[in-house]
């Protein structure tokens, strides 16, 4: 009757091992004990639920987890980025200017009922003005209103980033 009383009831178990005999399940508590001492970050850019308080800074410190986001923009950001010139925006119909940034894959897809351009994204899923070396932003200055609202104001939950640790280079003998 290991582990039950004397009506049978498992309500009480016995230890499944005696103090200092090891074994398996002093090995795993020991497992998950050395695991909780180590700050394990774990970030999923499409569960908002894993991501990060934002606070001023992070951006230092983090692999830009944001930049593999699909960034939504208007005309004036397009402008600003030097995609699309002034007078082409002006004049032009926005769904030709999507069809030319399509060609040159530019941007992914036109919204043409709420004037949303979604920029295209490199294989790899990074943005095309993400340096991949660096993981900085390469026209910082110029970045669409989206990225320079992002996390405090828009996106799938405000306030909060998929803040992830860039990786350390490694050490150079």
């Amino acid at each position: 009757m290991n582990g039950a009383d004397s009506t049978g009831c498992r309500s009480h178990p016995a230890p499944l091992e005696q103090p200092g005999q090891g074994g398996f399940y002093t090995g795993a508590l020991t497992l998950y004990t050395a695991a909780m001492t180590r700050t394990i970050y774990t970030v999923d850019v499409d569960r908002p639920d894993t991501w990060a308080r934002y606070r001023k800074g992070m951006c230092d410190t983090c692999a830009a987890n944001c930049c593999t986001m699909p960034v939504e923009v208007r005309l004036p950001d397009l402008v600003r980025l030097g995609l699309v010139d002034p007078f082409e925006a002006e004049h032009e119909d926005p769904k030709q200017i999507a069809k030319r940034l399509t060609k040159m894959k530019l941007v992914a897809r036109f919204h043409a009922r709420h004037g949303l351009f979604t920029l295209a994204q490199r294989a790899s899923g990074d943005c095309h003005f993400l340096d991949a070396v660096t993981r900085r932003c390469t026209v910082y200055d110029k970045r669409p209103a989206t990225c320079r609202r992002h996390p405090e104001q828009v996106g799938p939950r405000p306030g909060y980033c998929p803040y992830g640790p860039r990786a350390q280079a490694p050490a150079q003998d």
